[in-house]
């Protein structure tokens, strides 16, 4: 999860997500629109007596932030919290995924994170298996996660009955930011990308002013940057109408998106 603003725990209720499953939560920045929903989030936890650990990444100083939180909140929480502050261009590894980060132009220090999948396996030819005298079964399944096997004396290597390794899924989150070519760059051909895009193109220098970005300088960095599609995201509460939010970016970029709540978007790995 990306940051955890007010009601946070509220719409994990409504889409039907179980507050016992894994997760990893990334923090933006300190600002209390993207904080203040973690105290009711971990006491909600605590309550249903979650046991799963939780590890929660932040920018620098959110360790000493998460302190003086959790002086304030008097229950102890039933489950394990591991807390890490990362700097722009540190990069966690979370085993089937890796998470990278940038900084972003805000008034305060911001992190924009990507979050890639590793390389999959190539795709398996059984019929190239089935020729190298390779059985059907649990040695199938070790050349496909990338380990050789011996058949009759011969080791079979998985590069023999497989195709390249494939491509996951990068999702690029860049909230609270002005368009900079560090996000563009981390967001190089990201499947996804959710840009700070709230404000029309009428207020853009309001948006220079609160270090946001208006949907069509969002839509600029998705072009340039070569995603495949972009959502806008932190929509000014002064914009009453997505359509023109719409209208600009996709001036610019096509695939362009106003999410409303509990949108789901489904991604098709390459």
């Amino acid at each position: 999860m990306f940051d955890c603003g007010e009601g946070t725990q509220r719409q994990m209720m409504h889409a039907g997500i179980g507050l016992n499953k894994p997760m990893t939560l990334f923090i933006s920045h300190l600002h209390p629109d993207h904080t203040l929903g973690l105290p009711g989030l971990l006491m909600t936890m605590t309550s249903l007596m979650r046991e799963k650990p939780m590890h929660i990444y932040g920018p620098p100083g959110f360790s000493l932030f998460y302190k003086t939180l959790r002086k304030a909140l008097p229950v102890a929480t039933s489950f394990s919290i591991e807390i890490t502050d990362l700097k722009p261009g540190d990069t966690v590894d979370r085993t089937e995924y890796m998470v990278k980060t940038t900084l972003a132009k805000h008034d305060i220090p911001c992190l924009a994170y990507s979050m890639e999948e590793k390389l999959r396996p190539g795709r398996f030819y059984p019929t190239k298996a089935k020729k190298l005298g390779v059985p059907e079964g649990p040695l199938w399944r070790q050349l496909q996660y990338g380990e050789a096997v011996k058949v009759d004396g011969r080791t079979v290597k998985p590069e023999e009955v497989t195709g390249p390794p494939r491509p996951g899924l990068k999702v690029v989150y860049a909230i609270d930011t002005r368009p900079v070519d560090r996000i563009r760059r981390l967001a190089k051909n990201a499947d996804v990308l959710l840009h700070d895009g709230g404000f029309e193109e009428s207020r853009r220098e309001k948006a220079d002013e609160y270090f946001h970005s208006t949907a069509k300088e969002a839509a600029d960095v998705a072009k340039r940057a070569g995603a495949k599609k972009l959502v806008l995201i932190h929509i000014s509460a002064v914009s009453r109408d997505d359509s023109i939010l719409l209208k600009e970016a996709r001036s610019v970029f096509k695939d362009t998106i106003v999410p409303k709540d509990l949108t789901t978007l489904f991604l098709n790995r390459p």
